[in-house]
């Protein structure tokens, strides 16, 4: 019989997170393993910026467009890209980054339905996760801002998740688009008229994040954002 010992170390050698599976302690190694892998990977890609939005967006969309086009402009301006390494919008905005030879990140979750790695990540780029959190993590850590486009729960839980961490002073501010101004319009009008009237939220925390309809006003708001700085995270 294998010893749990060493399973864990041939699972540690190959990065085969699946293989240990046992206890809620054990179970510490499988998540110890993921943020190595991410660390390890991630903390040489450079500068670069996650962009979000919906795994259902059809390449005939206009959301898939303007995120290819988004992901386009950001190499030439000297940015790497990262997407949750799925279809739709982050298949586009891979897409765009292949097409602009930047560096093109995926970081992909394993479900049970809907997300498989996009052809368009670069292979030394692509990791595979197990915990969403330990996902968010990187997202959070990695990247210079957030540009995010119509999406679900998903897309809605990292879009909060940024605008929360940034609020509290958890993490240092950094730049967080949404992209369609019809599409948010109704969230901003909730955000406005309910939890900023409640008192829930101040009113210069509508500041964390700015909503725009174009590629170029996108990127726009990234390049302004780091000339003001000399030194740029992750640079």
């Amino acid at each position: 019989m294998i010893k749990q010992e060493d399973k864990i170390k041939r699972a540690f050698a190959k990065k085969d997170w699946n293989e240990i599976k046992t206890d809620d302690s054990w179970q510490l190694f499988k998540l110890l393993g993921e943020f190595i892998e991410g660390f390890d990977t991630l903390s040489k890609i450079g500068p670069c910026v996650s962009i979000f939005g919906s795994a259902r967006t059809k390449p005939s969309n206009q959301n898939y467009k303007l995120a290819e086009e988004i992901a386009f402009n950001l190499t030439k301006r000297g940015y790497g890209v990262i997407t949750g390494g799925g279809p739709g919008i982050m298949e586009a905005a891979n897409k765009g980054a292949k097409k602009g030879n930047g560096k093109s990140v995926g970081l992909n979750i394993e479900l049970p339905f809907e997300q498989h790695a996009n052809k368009y990540i670069d292979q030394d780029k692509l990791i595979n996760f197990n915990y969403f959190f330990v996902r968010k993590v990187m997202f959070m850590k990695y990247a210079q801002g957030f540009i995010v486009l119509p999406g679900g729960f998903g897309t809605m839980d990292e879009l909060f998740e940024a605008i929360t961490l940034i609020q509290t002073k958890k993490i240092a501010p950094f730049p967080i688009v949404l992209v369609n101004n019809d599409y948010w319009a109704g969230l901003l009008d909730w955000i406005k008229s309910t939890l900023m009237k409640s008192g829930a939220i101040n009113k210069k925390d509508l500041n964390l994040f700015s909503i725009v309809d174009t590629a170029d006003a996108a990127v726009n708001k990234i390049d302004k954002f780091y000339s003001k700085y000399l030194l740029k995270p992750n640079f």
